[in-house]
């Protein structure tokens, strides 16, 4: 099996299958990112296309020095990041919840748990929706991808010190909307906790 920097060469020299080798092992993890940063399935579709696309395009740009998986999470971020920016005064609600963390996959779970954690998830993505684009890209990046604080900081291309403040805000942000009542499932599930 190769590395990535090996599949990365092979592209480089013209093999284009290893880059669909790269596409196979990293279109969930790219997937699940932009869908926590836009919310939408079709729009997160759209946007780790255009992340696949724009790394292969830049490909000759990639410092093998670095993990390509936190290279490739940070053109998807930035993507979906630039994405919100422009769709910022447009209101988008979700229409439908997210797919549970792969952690949370456990036997079928009954229908009563089942609607429970819909409504916490889908509570938790309106929780993030109201989070600055680079607010929520830190949340993402460490709580969903447990990227260390320098490997957010390269992905967002700023300084720890600025990711760790933004995941300092963020928290207190999102403590704020639980404590006004502004997600009533996720207090309920946190109490339960």
């Amino acid at each position: 099996m190769s590395t990535d920097q090996e599949l990365v060469a092979r592209v480089l020299n013209g093999e284009q299958q290893a880059f669909a080798e790269l596409v196979e092992a990293y279109q969930t993890s790219v997937f699940n990112l932009t869908y926590r940063m836009l919310g939408n399935r079709d729009e997160a579709e759209d946007a780790a296309q255009e992340a696949f696309l724009r790394a292969y395009q830049h490909l000759d740009r990639y410092d093998a020095e670095r993990p390509f998986k936190t290279w490739l999470l940070s053109i998807a971020s930035n993507y979906c990041i630039d994405r919100i920016r422009k769709r910022r005064l447009t209101w988008l609600s979700i229409d439908e919840p997210l797919p549970p963390h792969p952690a949370l996959n456990s036997d079928e779970p009954g229908p009563e748990q089942a609607t429970m954690r819909s409504e916490r998830e889908a509570a938790m993505q309106a929780l993030l929706n109201d989070l600055a684009p680079d607010y929520r890209a830190a949340v993402v990046l460490k709580y969903w991808y447990d990227l260390s604080y320098a490997e957010i900081a390269e992905a967002l291309d700023t300084t720890e010190s600025a990711i760790k403040s933004r995941l300092y805000r963020a928290r207190q942000m999102l403590a704020e909307q639980l404590r006004s009542g502004r997600a009533p499932e996720l207090n309920v599930a946190l109490e339960g906790a």
